[in-house]
């Protein structure tokens, strides 16, 4: 009886994380701020129903296939939005106009300035790159 209450409870925070998360994709600016909503929202609201699964099932084949998802989404979701975040940049998508710092946009123009330092620099030979 208490093991099916705590399960419900995490359960219930699980929802809580997914409704804040579409909340955010709603109420969010650009793109980068939604995908960090939508993130959490999979990351801790899912593996929260997953673990509240797991809880009143216990070491079942339902609860072990519960942990199983749950480890899968904490590997994987991340990752996925780290990829996307980075591609959308990238691609061009400028962050809104109140962010304060754009740390990937300087790692990025610095690569240019040493790529293209790189190109005019003689190499062995006396000849230039470029």
């Amino acid at each position: 009886m208490i093991r099916e209450i705590i399960g419900y409870i995490i359960i219930c925070s699980g929802l809580a994380f997914n409704f804040f998360g579409a909340l955010g994709l709603v109420r969010l600016p650009d793109i980068y701020n939604r995908l960090q909503a939508a993130t959490k929202c999979v990351t801790f609201g899912s593996s929260g129903i997953l673990f509240g699964v797991f809880v009143i099932k216990g070491f079942s084949p339902e609860g072990i296939k519960a942990l199983i998802c749950m480890g899968f989404i904490l590997l994987t979701s991340p990752v996925a939005a780290h990829a996307i975040a980075r591609a959308a940049y990238r691609c061009g998508e400028k962050p809104c106009p109140s962010t304060v710092i754009d740390r990937y946009g300087i790692a990025i123009e610095k690569e240019k300035m040493k790529t293209q330092r790189k190109q005019h620099q003689p190499n062995d030979t006396g000849t230039n790159n470029s």
